[in-house]
């Protein structure tokens, strides 16, 4: 018997072409590898080029133990690419190639049956900047039983329509800091401060009806608002190599918890601690276990506390 889907994750799946070479990334498919690995169940939607670049991502999901089930082919766009700067290694920066295949995901019921039995459905605001896609998504939101917004904003590829039309959509919203001044700022609700954030995200919970808002604050470490509730936890210091997919490994480290019924607070720290570790290493999918995060977690001292 094969295990239920506890997780979908919808939109790109790409490479990140690096100086070093080509990575396979995505924001939702590191997100998918992320959650594989902590022993979550995962499916991810996404489409690939019928080319070479195509079949050697389908050989990488599935090297990483992950189905390629809901992987559409299509022969009509080319796999997709980004090019990566990384002179900044804690600010890294891309050029997203468009049109790709991943712009042309095509609605199929079996994606609508996928969805409504998984517990999450999890999407970015990249992978909506086409019609297609972005039409099969809002038709996928609408069997979810719960929706995970990883805002992921890369000018020029959203708009404000489309970003708040899926934090409407949305039970759980994540963010970095940056994003959520810019969205604030999209209400008149402006804000210069750190110590404003608590009060800009128990705002958006509330326009929205969301059920949680997270925000990272890169080495500085996140905050979450849930159950009427602000959670912090510091930054995990360690060697930076690159910071790609760690915000993906964290959100995927905050989910497990959350599917787990674990306290806010403890899924906080977990994901920090799990965002830190991808960071010890190059790429955006390095192989970890969940004991050595839980090792980094032990070796720092500080505890999230609710305020």
């Amino acid at each position: 018997m094969t295990t239920p889907t506890q997780v979908v994750c919808f939109g790109e799946i790409l490479w990140d072409v690096l100086p070093s070479g080509k990575q396979p990334g995505g924001a939702p498919f590191n997100v998918a590898v992320h959650l594989h690995q902590l022993g979550v169940p995962t499916q991810l939607i996404s489409r690939v080029g019928d080319d070479d670049l195509g079949v050697e991502l389908l050989d990488f999901v599935a090297s990483k133990g992950l189905s390629t089930d809901y992987v559409q082919r299509g022969r009509t766009h080319l796999t997709g690419v980004v090019k990566a700067n990384v002179d900044d290694a804690n600010e890294v920066t891309y050029k997203i190639v468009q049109p790709v295949a991943w712009d042309y995901i095509q609605h199929e019921p079996a994606l609508d049956a996928l969805v409504e039995q998984a517990d999450m459905l999890v999407f970015g605001s990249l992978s909506a900047r086409s019609p297609a896609t972005r039409e099969t998504l809002y038709r996928l939101i609408e069997h979810a039983k719960f929706s995970v917004f990883d805002v992921n904003m890369r000018p020029p590829h959203y708009t404000k329509e489309v970003v708040k039309y899926l934090l409407q959509k949305a039970d759980l919203v994540k963010m970095n800091h940056h994003e959520l001044a810019e969205i604030m700022g999209w209400f008149g609700q402006e804000y210069t401060a750190g110590p404003e954030r608590p009060a800009a995200m128990q705002w958006l919970a509330a326009r929205f009806g969301l059920q949680a808002v997270c925000v990272t604050c890169g080495a500085d470490g996140a905050l979450l608002w849930a159950q009427n509730q602000l959670y912090q936890a510091p930054g995990v210091r360690v060697q930076v190599k690159d910071t790609i997919g760690s915000g993906d490994s964290f959100l995927a480290a905050l989910l497990k918890g959350w599917l787990a019924g674990q306290e806010p607070g403890a899924c906080l720290r977990f994901a920090c601690a799990t965002g830190a570790l991808v960071a010890t290493h190059y790429g955006a999918t390095p192989a970890f276990s969940e004991a050595e995060v839980r090792e980094l977690l032990a070796s720092q001292t500080e505890q999230p506390a609710p305020h």
